[in-house]
């Protein structure tokens, strides 16, 4: 009898971890959605993870800040040697901007692809096995933020939204091995229109590649590239990074450039979302006959 009880406790035993195995390899594939428990789970784990990553987030700061103080007098040296330069670029933009905004009433446009509403988060957690890949922030569906929307730091462009709950997202970042993952790019300086999209990540140079590139073009190291604008995702001007090396593909018919990005991945607590409100076909569409239709108004009158 008490063997037939252990054969049965083992028999359970297994069925247990096979069912394990089996929820846990579920969880880990790649969705584009995620399924009602598991938003649960998400979501309670999100606001653990925060009341956790708020105090060590101001841990931190305190350090930062000590630091920041033992660097203020170099920095302060430094920022009036500067100044004079800043002045002189903050005018030139002043125009530039002055000018664009006449441009947009000459053709009649509300919206660019530089046009986005920036959503402040925080990083709540990341998987030590995907560290290269993605990280959760503390921002979800409930703040509006939607899949595919942009992300970034003050330095640069670090990945887009995976994956949304109502309270917290998944970041794919822009150093994953996704084969999928494509950045609609552009190089500045030198010819003009040089586009190619950042195709991969090199592990060991801890770059990114620059694909798709005209053999005929030149390029040189050392120049900046950002993102484009014209992936739908994506705003335009984001920095991405800087060339350091350039190479023919075997075929000779394109380049491939080693871009070094300009964040740092493996130091992200605060990060901007990039809501990009730019009105749709229909709406553009209805504030063109709305406008039309106030400007026959007034002939008549």
């Amino acid at each position: 009898m008490s063997r037939f009880l252990s054969n049965k406790r083992l028999i359970l035993l297994m069925l247990g971890v096979i069912v394990l195995v089996a929820l846990i390899s579920y969880s880990l594939r790649d969705r584009a959605n995620v399924s009602f428990p598991e938003q649960i789970i998400k979501d309670t784990v999100g606001a653990g993870q925060s009341l956790f990553s708020g105090p060590a987030h101001f841990v931190t700061g305190i350090f930062d800040n000590v630091d920041s103080l033992l660097n203020t007098y170099k920095e302060n040296q430094h920022l009036k040697g500067r100044l004079e330069e800043f002045a002189a670029v903050q005018a030139e933009v002043t125009d530039l901007r002055s000018e664009n905004d006449q441009l947009k009433e000459i053709v009649g446009k509300e919206a660019d692809l530089r046009d986005y509403n920036p959503i402040q988060a925080t990083v709540i957690a990341r998987n030590p096995d995907q560290w290269e890949e993605k990280i959760i922030l503390n921002k979800g569906r409930s703040d509006g933020v939607e899949p595919d929307m942009a992300i970034m730091t003050a330095r640069g462009l670090i990945g887009k939204v995976a994956l949304v709950t109502a309270s917290t997202s998944t970041v794919e970042l822009v150093s994953t091995q996704n084969p999928n993952y494509r950045v609609s790019a552009m190089v500045l300086g030198g010819e003009e229109g040089v586009f190619g999209l950042i195709e991969g990540y090199d592990t060991e140079r801890r770059e990114l590649l620059l694909k798709r590139i005209d053999a005929q073009i030149e390029l040189e190291v050392g120049q900046q590239v950002v993102s484009s604008g014209l992936g739908g995702i994506f705003p335009k001007g984001i920095i991405i990074g800087e060339i350091t090396e350039v190479s023919i593909d075997e075929f000779g018919l394109t380049k491939l450039a080693y871009v070094k990005p300009a964040a740092d991945f493996t130091l992200l607590n605060h990060v901007i979302i990039a809501d990009r409100a730019m009105p749709d076909g229909d709406q553009a569409e209805s504030e063109a006959a709305a406008e039309a239709e106030a400007a026959a108004e007034e002939d008549e009158s």
